[in-house]
């Protein structure tokens, strides 16, 4: 799928286009298309996870790649968007099961808060951090 080019002039257009955006980033993670999740994530990219560790790109989608960290399910709920020139920033409730390091996280609920920047004509995600409902 195609992401449109990120210059529609309304702010309802920018927002809607940031949640497919982010829509087709999570189908990526969890099919494991690493082709596809590396064009929607900046090069400097950084996740925090629910547990407090910092992973780069490389290392986060490393562990996609490898298997160590394999989505099973991610369904987002609504995603609030508050954009800004060339930025935005996303929030959302989702549900998340993931095996990670062979051990399986049951299905839960987390919070998501992206940082996203709009790089040569691209939303692009530059920071990630998830956080456990409990």
């Amino acid at each position: 799928m195609t992401i449109p080019a990120a210059d529609a002039p309304s702010t309802t257009n920018q927002a809607d286009l940031l949640r497919e955006t982010e829509r087709v980033r999570l189908r990526a993670l969890v099919s494991a298309d690493i082709v596809r999740a590396r064009q929607l994530h900046a090069p400097d990219f950084q996740l925090i996870t629910p547990i407090g560790a910092a992973l780069s790109k490389e290392e986060y989608l490393g562990a996609i790649a490898s298997g160590q960290i394999r989505y099973l399910t991610w369904e987002p709920a609504d995603i609030a968007v508050r954009p800004y020139d060339n930025a935005a920033v996303i929030r959302y409730r989702a549900q998340l099961e993931v095996v990670f390091n062979g051990h399986k996280v049951p299905l839960s609920d987390y919070w998501h808060t992206d940082v996203y920047e709009r790089r040569d004509g691209q939303w692009m995600v530059v920071w990630s951090q998830a956080t456990s409902i409990r």
